[in-house]
């Protein structure tokens, strides 16, 4: 039997990023062709019964799936372009819906609080000149103070004291800057884990730990990952966190506490390097698997239409 040759469309406005440069490798090793397209220079058509979708002048034709890989600095055009795919009937790896949901933290700990999933306490106002009652509403000093669109560990700072948290509270309520304040779970020690979920599956999963002296265990801040075998709990905390935020690949972050696993943000363009190189896994393999499923049950849908209204 002939396998089947797709063509899928990566949005990355990077060839050269690691989890970019893995993508075409992986799909191009598994016979399919890969084609990448910058999201920001996709001019959106929309039109009745003919959406489209023009890059550098030219339609774009013959794409059977799409996976997003969207900054967080440009999720309203990247969720624009992938929706404008949707409408065209082509699958995607992370739908536009679920894209700008991941993207907005606030609404996101609403969502995960919903399912019932653990998470340090929270607290977010809008701008409230009762600093003191915030401080204590989640237990007091040391704290976390989060910008709203900070991304990679950039925008979270650790408050040790209560006069500190005061003084960054206050400071970034000064400059109109949006923030969540959030307990300081001290038994995790500046480690945490990635969880990487694929269609309802943990496909592999690190603990990272910050470097010395730093509270944030991000890779991006020099932070190290090490291989971790995950307790059932972990897993279907990451599970259930990915169900809920409508998400199919995500990279779900948690921390260990004393009272279970507790998910700090669920990421929808999660980074396959850390993962990779840490667990010895082929994660792009994983997520292009998925892709070509994706696009066997799109056209399996197309068919039984056809026929029906044959």
């Amino acid at each position: 039997m002939q396998q089947e040759h797709y063509k899928i469309a990566i949005l990355s406005r990077n060839k050269s990023l690691y989890s970019t440069k893995r993508l075409i490798e992986t799909i191009e090793n598994k016979g399919h062709e890969a084609i990448v397209l910058d999201h920001l220079k996709c001019d959106i058509v929309i039109e009745q019964d003919k959406p489209s979708i023009y890059y550098k002048g030219e339609r774009i034709k013959g794409i059977d799936a799409v996976i997003p890989r969207i900054g967080a600095s440009v999720t309203f055009y990247g969720a624009a372009v992938v929706r404008q795919f949707e409408m065209m009937n082509i699958p995607t790896a992370v739908e536009s819906q679920a894209l700008v949901r991941s993207r907005d933290k606030l609404r996101s700990l609403q969502i995960l609080a919903r399912a019932n999933v653990g998470m340090p306490k929270t607290v977010f106002t809008n701008y409230s000149k009762e600093v003191k009652k915030i401080i204590d509403s989640v237990g007091g000093a040391p704290l976390i103070v989060k910008l709203l669109e900070g991304t990679q560990g950039y925008g979270v700072v650790l408050a040790p004291t209560k006069k500190a948290a005061e003084s960054i509270i206050e400071a970034f309520h000064s400059m109109k800057a949006r923030v969540i304040v959030q307990e300081f779970i001290e038994e995790a020690k500046g480690a945490d884990i990635r969880a990487f979920v694929i269609d309802n599956k943990v496909v592999g999963a690190m603990k990272r730990q910050g470097k010395e002296g730093e509270f944030r265990s991000n890779l991006h801040q020099g932070g190290t990952g090490e291989l971790i075998k995950l307790t059932k709990e972990e897993r279907q905390v990451a599970l259930t966190a990915a169900k809920a935020m409508g998400l199919s690949v995500a990279g779900v972050d948690m921390l260990q506490s004393e009272r279970g696993p507790l998910v700090l943000e669920v990421n929808s363009s999660p980074g396959l390097e850390g993962i990779e190189k840490t667990t010895n896994k082929d994660i792009a393999s994983e997520l292009i698997n998925y892709v070509s499923k994706l696009i066997e049950s799109t056209k399996l849908r197309k068919k039984k239409k056809f026929k029906s209204n044959a």
